[in-house]
Parts: structure tokens; sequence; C-alpha cells
């Protein structure tokens, strides 16, 4: 089993980005310009690379190699995007990796694009931004460029991409340094540890809550120690944890409402099943059902936060109550969407850098109003 973090490091030993490795600083899949990048590089490292894996490593200064962390980033639906895009799609996995000097709420994400299954060349199957149905991309060198369409797949890199993947297989010592690490951590969150088929080793903490009768955490850290993955991870959301023998389970509760009376709504529930033979599959459900409100009253609300969000715009001093509505209004905006106002969540987007600039807790409720939206749209 290959310890992810060891395998960033040794990826970032090739001070260069090659035809087998990709680094970049983020990546922003919520625009067209964005997606057509990413597609444009799963592409043509797809294409370079037909007998081995190829590797995306995302939140590195391409300079110095410096690794400044991004945002957790849990998207099981990505392969959609790329099955939707692209003809003979790759298999492809995006990972949040942790390392000790980052924050606690950043992670190295890492895009692994499987070895072909097939012969055939990868190219696009309809256009997107500036990039032309049956568009073929590859590698030379750092770049990604156009081919054309005849070239012959030839295998450079599997050689050397075995020997990095070798040189970065877990061993008992990388295991238990790896809890020893998520204990201190996590210290202050009620840390624990399960092992589950005398095999994977998973941590796992956060704040315990009783809410009607039913236990939730919050501040909650899921982290599969074998690979150092981070397989979950969230500052505000209520979380339910169960597991046995086989398996572990993350259910993820949002609280959405109006008017101060909010409720908790099932969003997701990830099962994570240990197989015998020392491999594991992951599996999510999507269980989201938004909330509904009568249109005449979230029009006036929706209209309120317009107000609110053009107060804040001017730089106006905002009361105590306009206070805690602006914390509220990513959420408001959220609802007013889901309930047919579609203006909704282009106001939303409108307000990403007032909300940036005027506190942290407002843009972290930004965010998580921006994944809820994400999760609903890929599903």
């Amino acid at each position: 089993m290959i310890n992810k973090r060891l395998l960033i490091k040794n990826l970032l030993a090739h001070n260069d980005e090659s035809s087998f490795y990709d680094k970049k600083l983020q990546i922003n899949i919520s625009s067209k310009e964005g997606k057509a990048k990413f597609l444009k590089h799963i592409c043509a490292l797809s294409n370079s690379n037909p007998n081995n894996n190829s590797y995306i490593v995302i939140g590195v200064e391409d300079q110095y190699n410096h690794i400044t962390g991004v945002d957790f980033f849990d998207d099981s639906k990505i392969q959609n995007l790329v099955n939707a895009y692209l003809s003979y799609p790759p298999v492809i996995q995006y990972e949040n990796i942790p390392f000790p000097h980052l924050d606690s709420d950043k992670v190295v994400g890492l895009v692994t694009i499987r070895k072909k299954e097939t012969k055939e060349v990868t190219s696009l199957r309809k256009n997107i931004w500036k990039y032309y149905i049956g568009s073929v991309f590859f590698r030379e060198g750092s770049m990604s460029i156009p081919k054309k369409i005849d070239f012959q797949l030839t295998d450079f890199n599997s050689e050397i991409v075995t020997a990095i993947e070798s040189h970065a297989q877990n061993n008992i010592e990388y295991t238990l340094d790896g809890v020893f690490d998520f204990m201190a951590q996590r210290e202050d969150y009620d840390p624990k540890y399960k092992v589950f088929k005398e095999y994977f080793v998973m941590c796992w903490s956060g704040l315990k809550k009783s809410i009607k009768n039913q236990i939730f955490y919050s501040r909650v850290d899921i982290a599969l120690i074998n690979e150092q993955v981070r397989l979950f991870y969230s500052a505000l959301d209520a979380v339910e944890i169960s597991y046995d023998k086989d398996s572990f389970q993350i259910t993820e509760y949002v609280n959405l409402g109006l008017s101060g009376e909010n409720s908790y709504f099932k969003l997701e529930k990830t099962t994570i099943t240990f197989g015998n033979n020392a491999t594991y599959n992951i599996d999510s459900e999507f269980l989201f059902s938004p909330p509904q409100y009568d249109k005449k009253a979230l029009r006036h609300i929706f209209n309120a936060n317009n107000a609110l969000i053009e107060r804040l715009k001017q730089g106006a001093e905002l009361t105590s109550q306009q206070k805690s509505d602006l914390k509220n209004a990513p959420a408001t905006y959220l609802i007013c969407y889901f309930n047919g106002i579609e203006a909704a969540i282009t106001q939303l987007k409108s307000a990403k850098n007032l909300l940036f600039n005027y506190s942290e807790e407002a843009y972290a409720l930004y965010k998580k109003s921006m994944r809820i939206l994400r999760k609903v749209k890929y599903n």
C-alpha cells in the first residue's frame, strides 16, 4: 500500500514537472476555464502514460516546491466530469493528504490518473471554453500541448513511476508514526483509532454533542493512516459515526433554516468497506432533500439579503442584527435557490470577496454553502 504523503515528497523531489506529473498551486473546477484546463491536463497525462499511473499535486508553489496547501475537497463525483467531457476517459481519484506543518483545515490535493485500460487515445468529446471537440493533448516536458489525432501511444515513464511508487510503500513504522501524530494533533477533540481486518488503521476525532437524543460530532477529522489520506474534514457540520468489524460509516448533516428556526438535514452517507485482501472501497450515497418555504416570504428575504450585501459593499456600518443576518446570508441564499429563486446563486457568488474580507467566519460559511451547492449539482 502506498503512503500518499511519501509519494508526494518523492514526486516533488523531481524538481521540474514532467510528463508523468504536474503540480498546481490550486485548481478551480467551478468555472468553465478552470474545468477546461483541468480536463486538458487529465487528457495529456493519460495519453502520455498509457502503462503507468500519473499524478497532479495541488497546493504546491511552483518555483520553489513550497507546500502551501488547499482546502479539503471531497467531491466523489469528479469522475463524472471527466466521463462527460473526455472520450476513452481514464479512471481518476482525488485524495486529500494532510501534512504536519499545514493548518488543520489545509491539505495537499493528489489526483491520480490510472493507467489506461484501453489503448485508445483520450480526446475531448465536446467543446469546453476554447478547446474544441476532438482535441487531443499530450505532455511535452512540463507542458500539456495539443497533438495531431493520429499520434501513437508510447510508454515513456512506466519504469521511473514504478520506482517512485515502490519507494513510497507504507510500513509499520510509518503507520505507528501516523497514529501518534494524529493523536497528538487532535488531543483536544477526543481522538480514537480502530484496526480493521488486522491491517487498516482508521483514526478519527470530533466534539461530541447530543441533539434530540442523537449523538453527533462537530469539528470532525477522519483519516486512513496506512495511506496518510484524510477521508473527511468539517469544522462546522454535524456528523454521525458508526462502524462494525468490516466497515466505517459517516453520515453528514447540514444545519439549515430561516429566522432562527433551523433543522438538521442529511446531506451524504459515506461507507468505507474493508476487504480481506488488503483492499477497501468507498461508496457515497447522496441523501439531501432541501427544505421548502413559502415563495412570497422567500422573495422578501432574498431582497433583504441583497440590501444587506449592498450595505457591506458600500462600507456602511452594520447593526448587531445585520451582522447576525450577514452570517446567515450564504445559507439563506442557498435556501432561496433550492426554492426556485435562480438569481440567488449569482448573488451568493458575487458576495464571495466581500465575505472573505469581512471575517473568517463569514467566509467559512460561504464555502460551506458552496460545497453543498456543488454536491447537489453533481448529484
